[in-house]
């Protein structure tokens, strides 16, 4: 599975834990920026990947994207296509997006342009727990999106920063929403 995984073309190296096998992806070696959060959370790694592979409700825990649709009839697995909106201040945008891995209760990796493209990509990566789950949201760009490359890098740095605050935020409202879903 290994050669068949876009990670591995962006020099990125996959963790493995003996109990678990393969936990997801370090940081990219090409990566110009990275950021990563996590948050254990009271409920089943399938209920927390049911939750953040549900594009239609990702507005609702994140601060800024207001969710997504399919594309084409997709339903989700690695290759599928979908359009992700975001929403910063007064500025919204649409971008089209890859799923690069879809491993219920363990991965939904995605890239904003595809993974072709290479550009920015999103992962949940979801590891049981003695308590239920550890949810790690990650986040890195390997090549700018077109809208930053005429932008200053001191710009670039500052998104980087806001988007780990949002990741906080994500991881966060997640929490709130699967543990409030417990019977």
């Amino acid at each position: 599975w290994a050669r068949s995984d876009p990670r591995f073309a962006l020099g990125a190296s996959v963790r493995r834990n003996r109990n678990q096998g393969v936990t997801g992806v370090d940081k990219p070696a090409d990566a110009i920026a990275y950021q990563e959060a996590s948050i254990d959370i009271d409920a089943s790694p399938e209920a927390v990947y049911g939750l953040v592979s549900d594009l239609a409700r990702m507005g609702e825990w994140s601060p800024e994207s207001t969710g997504g649709a399919w594309r084409d009839g997709a339903t989700g697995k690695a290759g599928d296509w979908f359009d992700g909106t975001n929403r910063a201040g007064d500025f919204e945008w649409t971008r089209e997006v890859q799923v690069a891995r879809a491993e219920p209760g363990r991965d939904f990796t995605f890239v904003a342009g595809g993974v072709e493209n290479n550009r920015t990509w999103w992962s949940y990566e979801m590891a049981p727990t003695d308590t239920g789950t550890r949810l790690t949201e990650k986040w890195w760009v390997v090549n700018k999106p077109p809208a930053w490359v005429e932008r200053s890098h001191e710009a670039f740095l500052e998104r980087a920063e806001q988007t780990l605050g949002a990741i906080q935020a994500t991881l966060a409202a997640v929490k709130h929403t699967a543990e409030s879903r417990r019977d």
